[in-house]
C-alpha cells in the first residue's frame, strides 16, 4: 500500500491550520490517540483511517505534496478562489 500521508506531513498540515491533535481528530472522526500515535510514529494508520485524516486536511484547504526525486514530501495551503 502506498502511503499518502506521512507523520511529518500530518504535523505540518496541522501547523498550517493552527489545529491541535484533538481538532484534527474531531474533524476526521477518529480518536486523539490515533492522531498522536501516528504523528509520533508509534503506529501506522489503517487505510480507512488515513483516508479520514486526508479528507479532513484537504477539506480545510491543505494540499499534500508527494515526494519526488529532487525533494521530500510537503504540505501547503491552497489559495482561496479568486485570490490571485
Amino acid at each position: 500500500m502506498i502511503k499518502i500521508l506521512s507523520p511529518a506531513q500530518c504535523r505540518a498540515a496541522r501547523g498550517l491550520l493552527a489545529w491541535t491533535q484533538e481538532a484534527l481528530a474531531d474533524r476526521a472522526s477518529v480518536s486523539r490517540s490515533t492522531v498522536r500515535d501516528f504523528e509520533t510514529e508509534r503506529h501506522d494508520l489503517h487505510r480507512a483511517t488515513e483516508r479520514l485524516l486526508v479528507e479532513a486536511l484537504e477539506g480545510a484547504g491543505v494540499e499534500l505534496i508527494a515526494a519526488d526525486r529532487d525533494s521530500g514530501a510537503g504540505v501547503r495551503l491552497r489559495q482561496p478562489a479568486g485570490a490571485d
